[in-house]
């Protein structure tokens, strides 16, 4: 777990004896897909890290309605917005597929911060991170169409890989060509985006019609970057 801890960003600039120290704090949990890591409200007794599978975190409306804000996989961490305020979790957390996850206690995460200005640096930076993304985020669900928030998301899964893939609204400067593979369902992707899956398979369709990418199954092949960076700034097909 130790060696696990060096290749996170919140734990690079970590000396091998602060690693093994938060080593020895965290725990090791394993979930089976579908299983609800915490729920809205529940309080925030700490925070995970996801050492294997992938992670929803997500809002419900009072009619039921799911909205996707994140999917994470391995390196990731999640639910730390409650670890300064002690307070509840935002949203709510379950399993994608069989996962293994880490867990670090708040109290004694927060003890460690205060030894270690790296580890404080690194936390406020992954927390400046998260805000920027949640405010594009928000802009996106709100003023960018469709076609837009699609392109920005398959440039995002080019740029990160689908390992480490999240829903980004950023798209990269530069990519070459490149294969992805859409690491969720379509029912998933649509709430991830905030639309529905009929209209994901039809923009899909469009893309293709339109000689953007190439769509086999889960499997997507960029054929038009610079036209991809475009569609995902206009949204205009």
């Amino acid at each position: 777990m130790e060696k696990y801890l060096h290749i996170i960003p919140l734990f690079s600039g970590l000396t091998k004896d602060q690693c093994r120290t938060l080593s020895d704090l965290a725990g090791e949990l394993t979930v089976n897909k579908g299983k609800l890591i915490f729920q809205e409200g529940d309080r925030g007794e700490g925070f995970y890290i996801v050492a294997a599978g992938k992670i929803k975190v997500f809002k419900m409306s009072f009619e039921g309605k799911e909205q996707i804000l994140h999917i994470y996989g391995p390196g990731h961490i999640f639910g730390e917005v409650p670890v300064f305020q002690g307070k509840s979790f935002p949203a709510s957390a379950m399993a994608l597929e069989p996962s293994t996850l880490l867990f670090l206690p708040r109290q004694a995460f927060v003890r460690q911060i205060e030894k270690s200005p790296a580890l404080a640096m690194n936390m406020l930076a992954d927390l400046s991170r998260r805000l920027r993304e949640f405010t594009i985020q928000i802009e996106n669900l709100s003023l960018k169409e469709v076609p837009a928030r699609l392109a920005a998301y398959i440039l995002t899964l080019a740029q990160e890989g689908t390992e480490h893939s999240q829903m980004s609204p950023l798209p990269p400067k530069r990519l070459p060509a490149v294969g992805v593979s859409l690491p969720v369902s379509k029912v998933q992707l649509a709430s991830l985006i905030g639309t529905t899956p009929e209209t994901i398979s039809r923009v899909l369709k469009k893309m293709e019609l339109g000689g953007f990418i190439k769509v086999d199954g889960k499997q997507i092949l960029i054929l038009d970057q610079k036209g991809m960076e475009k569609l995902s700034r206009t949204g205009r097909l």
